[in-house]
Parts: structure tokens; C-alpha cells; sequence
């Protein structure tokens, strides 16, 4: 053991001192201390505002002595001036031709206003005395196959239940627009008049209606016509046949008919 203790002392000896001259020149070795410098500020520059001394003049040569000038300089000559046109002299003007006279008119005479239209005509109507015998709503039109004075007699099988004016009075009674176009229609009668009449062999052209007719009633009396079984649309009659569209003695009545027709001409059938 003492051997082996001999063998590493010198080693570690030699290490230490290493050690130690390396701590001790570190520590002998000052840094050196960082200078640093300030520079001054630079010196500021002086600009002057005010301009310049203008340069001296330069005195010059005295020109070369030359002939005599003369005492008063020439004057340019002024510009000839241009002496304004002469106006010439118009030739006087031809005198006008005198106008020649107007030819006389002889003034037109005023025409007269047209004269207005003239007032409508009142409504086709029949009087009392023209509606004697007139055929009625089960007055035995047709009803018994002989008629009544100024009915019409039925012919043909079947013509004893054909009463065509009440068939054609029921449907107009229905029709609202029909009855209110018959009032108007009948209120225009004179008063002696106590029927108005639409058909005597064609349709009655009334005042306020656009067409033949009544508003509506060639329809409406067209439509019952047809519905009606055909031996009654044939039946022969006689005269005029009177139509009552409500009750009472002021109701609107409507005439219609001629010497001799069919129910079936009211409808343009023969």
C-alpha cells in the first residue's frame, strides 16, 4: 500500500501546480478598460440671405474717333396714309308698278246652323179602340180548337191544350230584365195609347233600343216559342194577341200579331 500511494503523489502534485499557475496568471492579467469616445457636435452652417454686392462696373475703351454726327437725328418718314374709297352713286330705283285694284267680292250669305236633332218618336202604341177583340190568356186561343173573336183557331191534333199567349206571357213575366225594359218602354206612351206594340209581321223598332225589339224580349219570347210542342209553334192565328207582365191596371201590356201568322214566325221559322 505504501507503494501504490508513492506511485500517484508525485502525479497529483504536478496537477495541483499546473492548476495554481493557471489561477495565479489569470488573476495577474488586467483587462483593459474600453475608452469610448464622444465626438463633438458638427459646427452649424451659416447661410446668409441678404444678395450679393453687385460687380463693379468695367470702365470701357473710349471708341475710335469717327465723321462728325449731325446735330439733330433724321426722323423716319412717317407712313403714307391710303386715301378712303369714293362711294359710287347707286342708279336710282325703277319706280313700282301700282298695284293693281282687288276685284270685288261679293260676300257669301251665312250659312245656317243645322238644325238639332229631331226629338224621338214616341213608341209604337195602340189605342183603346184598336184593341177590341184582342186575344188573351185563357181566352180560348187554341184552347178549344175554335178561337174567339180575334183569337186564333187551333188545327192540327193536340191544339186544344195549346194556349201559346199564356205559355209566352209566363215566360216574360219571368224575365226581370224584360219586365223593367216594357215599363220604361210604356211609361213613354201618350195616354191614349194603352198597349205598346213589338211585333206586327217583323219586330217594332222602339226609341232608346239599339235593335227590333225590346232589350231581351226576342229571346225570351224566341225561347218559349220553342219549348212549346210543335203542333202549337204551327198554330194558325187571327189578329192581335195582348200580353199583361203583371197585375193590376197600370201594368205594362205588350200587342202583338196580324192578319194571319204562326207562332213560329216570331221566331223567323216558316
Amino acid at each position: 500500500m505504501r507503494r501504490r500511494r508513492r506511485a500517484w503523489l508525485p502525479g497529483v502534485a504536478v496537477s495541483a501546480a499546473l492548476h495554481i499557475g493557471l489561477l495565479a496568471a489569470f488573476l495577474t492579467v488586467a483587462p483593459e478598460p474600453t475608452i469610448f469616445s464622444i465626438q463633438s457636435p458638427p459646427e452649424p452652417v451659416i447661410v446668409s440671405l441678404t444678395p450679393p454686392p453687385p460687380p463693379l462696373p468695367v470702365a470701357e475703351p473710349d471708341p475710335p474717333p469717327g465723321p462728325a454726327e449731325p446735330s439733330q437725328a433724321a426722323e423716319p418718314p412717317a407712313p403714307a396714309t391710303l386715301a378712303p374709297p369714293t362711294p359710287r352713286p347707286r342708279p336710282p330705283a325703277a319706280p313700282r308698278p301700282p298695284r293693281p285694284a282687288p276685284p270685288e267680292v261679293e260676300p257669301l250669305p251665312v250659312a245656317a246652323a243645322p238644325p238639332g236633332p229631331a226629338p224621338a218618336p214616341p213608341p209604337a202604341g195602340l189605342t183603346q179602340a184598336q184593341l177590341a177583340g184582342a186575344a188573351t190568356a185563357g181566352s180560348g186561343s187554341g184552347a178549344d180548337g175554335t178561337g174567339t173573336p180575334g183569337g186564333g183557331g187551333g188545327t192540327g191534333s193536340g191544339a186544344g191544350r195549346c194556349d201559346m199567349i199564356r205559355r209566352v206571357q209566363d215566360a216574360l213575366r219571368d224575365n226581370p230584365g224584360v219586365v223593367a225594359a216594357a215599363t220604361r218602354a210604356h211609361r213613354a206612351l201618350p195616354a191614349s195609347r194603352r198597349a205598346l206594340l213589338v211585333w206586327d209581321g217583323d219586330w217594332v223598332m222602339n226609341p232608346g233600343e239599339e235593335g227590333r225589339g225590346l232589350a231581351g224580349l226576342r229571346q225570351a219570347i224566341a225561347v218559349a216559342i220553342a219549348f212549346a210542342p210543335r203542333e202549337c209553334r204551327s198554330q194558325s192565328m187571327r189578329g192581335l194577341v195582348l200580353l199583361t207582365l203583371a197585375d193590376g191596371a197600370d201594368s205594362p201590356r205588350l200587342a202583338l200579331g196580324q192578319s194571319q201568322w204562326r207562332w213560329s214566325d216570331l221566331t223567323g221559322a216558316r
